[in-house]
């Protein structure tokens, strides 16, 4: 039996037609022809099992024939926002990752002890897609280009807000005993900092702004490895039974 293949195609239900990066894997390194099946995931939550109409060297057109809406097996909106690690690989398999895993969406902040400030979110954004149809889920994390510590706080006014460091003369909570304290679909945001951690000042900026300050655990984790548990640890407490 032929492997069915899954595409991004955001609008799917609006055009009839892969987009040309899509259709350039479809026809050059699958080798569809018209006939074959195909899935197609919006991003927002559908899948459209679909037929190939026609297909040549640049375009690969599609006819829907079943659309579906799955649940998604997390209740609440996951939106993690890491300061990027100097070796952007790790935050590119963080990202792979966290899309397996199920999350929302992914900010990068400036921290004064940030070792990157530059970060390429269309990379980034590309990996999702990439771990997004691997996985088979139709929602797409947003991927935001990175901004400073001073302005995501000032827009995260709402929610379930954590930030996590390592300051043993502030007080912290534990993170999974805190998401276990849930019983709304409020947005969580979990903050993690650059390897060198929050500066002391900024985590009072964060609490002074509501957040919640939060341990994971015992363990001292890389940058990539606590953003990740994260996630996990949000995705585990609030997944549809």
């Amino acid at each position: 039996m032929k492997e069915v293949r899954y595409f991004y195609v955001p609008n799917a239900s609006e055009v009839n037609e892969l987009p040309s990066e899509e259709a350039t894997h479809a026809l050059r390194v699958l080798r569809l022809k018209s006939g074959d099946e195909m899935v197609l995931m919006d991003g927002v939550g559908a899948f459209y099992h679909s037929e190939v109409t026609m297909a040549n060297n640049k375009h690969c057109l599609y006819h829907i024939k079943e659309e579906l809406h799955p649940s998604r097996t997390w209740k609440n909106k996951i939106h993690l926002a890491v300061a990027p690690t100097k070796m952007i690989e790790r935050m590119e398999w963080l990202a792979e990752k966290a899309t397996e895993v199920g999350f929302d969406e992914l900010s990068f902040l400036d921290c004064r002890f940030s070792e990157r400030r530059v970060i390429r979110e269309d990379r980034i954004d590309k990996i999702v897609v990439s771990a997004m149809k691997q996985s088979r889920k139709p929602w797409k994390p947003v991927v935001n280009a990175i901004c400073s510590f001073d302005d995501f706080i000032k827009k995260t006014s709402v929610g379930h807000r954590y930030i996590a460091h390592c300051y043993e003369e502030i007080e912290k909570k534990d993170l999974f005993k805190e998401l276990q304290q849930i019983n709304d679909k409020e947005d969580i945001t979990v903050m993690i900092g650059p390897e060198g951690d929050f500066s002391i000042d900024e985590v009072q900026q964060a609490l002074d702004a509501g957040f919640v300050s939060v341990s994971l655990g015992a363990s001292r984790l890389r940058t990539e490895t606590a953003a990740l548990y994260g996630v996990m640890m949000a995705n585990l407490v609030v997944r549809n039974e």
